[in-house]
């Protein structure tokens, strides 16, 4: 995310935060929240896609993770820090845009490890698309995947974050979670910032559910439970949500059955217009037009195009529209 992109997301989310085929149930009606859709491998990455910053720069290139000895004592330590701390230090912790990561230490050999699950080629590229004139559809760069890598840098995580011990696991459990981890990676090929629900009551129906950092520490938290790992925090866990509210959501196609189609002309353009008010790398008056331009769309409009599962639905919003939450969620 560059700093425009970090600079649109924050003002969208002052504007926005004002108090004003699809997979079927077997009955046939739909299920909700959309399950998040698994693939058998992960595909290489178009050239097109660039990363402001390389991804995992200090890990293995193949998302290999060592091997412990079985009668190893594995520290497990939850990690939390602002969004880009190293750039902007607590700036995006104000706003509790954390990110999040887990810790490993080896009381054998002494090396500590961090992982975490993050986007390839930053935030902005998975949240909203490139249009490129040469193509009909909006082009995503929205791969997601774990790093894994030595070292634990406990200034970046405890100066305006968290690193915490939160429980101890043998060698073997730690080798099993490193399978799981790789298995994950590979089915799990892309990231989903936006959760979207239909208020924010606590009755409210899920329509979507994101796929993020947190929630990869969350998929392995449960997975060393499951292991038969004991964790516990002497702090309140919370994590960073960013919420669309809408009405029940409309299931629009893919791009093959949206884009380059005659009959849906109105409705390719008109999503394309949407996503063009969030390109990237815009001037400063760009940036104010677009903001203005993305108020009059998701407040006045009521509307909002969700890529979710490579396919567009199209969400009838509702106040308050947009929020950003550091909600509790406990350790298994």
């Amino acid at each position: 995310m560059s700093p425009a992109e970090v600079g649109l997301c924050l003002c969208l989310s002052l504007l926005l935060c004002v108090p004003v085929a699809a997979q079927l149930k077997n009955e046939g009606r739909q299920q909700w929240p959309v399950p998040y859709r698994r693939f058998d491998h992960r595909p290489a990455s178009d050239s097109y896609c660039e990363a402001l910053y390389p991804f995992c720069p200090t890990g293995d290139r193949d998302g290999r993770i060592p091997y412990m000895r079985d009668t190893d004592v594995i520290s497990v330590y939850r990690l939390q820090t602002p969004v880009w701390e190293f750039k902007y230090g607590d700036l995006l912790g104000k706003f509790h845009i954390m990110h999040d990561a887990i810790g490993f230490s080896s009381s054998e050999t002494g090396a500590n490890y961090t992982m975490e699950w993050y986007e390839l080629f930053q935030l902005g590229n998975c949240t909203f698309p490139h249009l490129r004139p040469e193509l009909a559809a909006p082009f995503w760069c929205n791969q997601g995947a774990a790093c894994f890598f030595d070292g634990i840098d406990d200034s970046h995580w405890s100066q305006n974050g968290t690193l915490e011990k939160i429980g101890e696991i043998t060698g073997s459990q730690f080798n099993d979670m490193a399978q799981w981890v790789q298995d994950d990676n590979e089915t799990g090929i892309y990231y989903e910032t936006w959760t979207v629900h239909s208020d924010p009551g606590p009755n409210a129906t899920a329509w979507f559910d994101s796929y993020d950092c947190s929630q990869f520490v969350h998929r392995t938290y449960r997975k060393l439970t499951q292991l038969g790992a004991k964790l516990s925090s002497r702090s309140q866990t919370n994590y960073t949500k960013i919420y669309l509210y809408s009405g029940e959501p409309t299931y629009l196609g893919n791009d093959s059955a949206i884009f380059g189609q005659p009959a849906l002309k109105n409705l390719a353009v008109d999503i394309r217009k949407f996503y063009h008010t969030f390109r990237p790398h815009q001037s400063f008056i760009d940036l104010t037009l677009s903001l203005l331009e993305a108020y009059k769309k998701v407040v006045l409009d009521k509307s909002f195009y969700l890529y979710y599962n490579f396919e567009y639905w199209h969400l009838p919003m509702k106040p308050p529209y947009m929020q950003i939450t550091y909600e509790e969620v406990p350790l298994p």
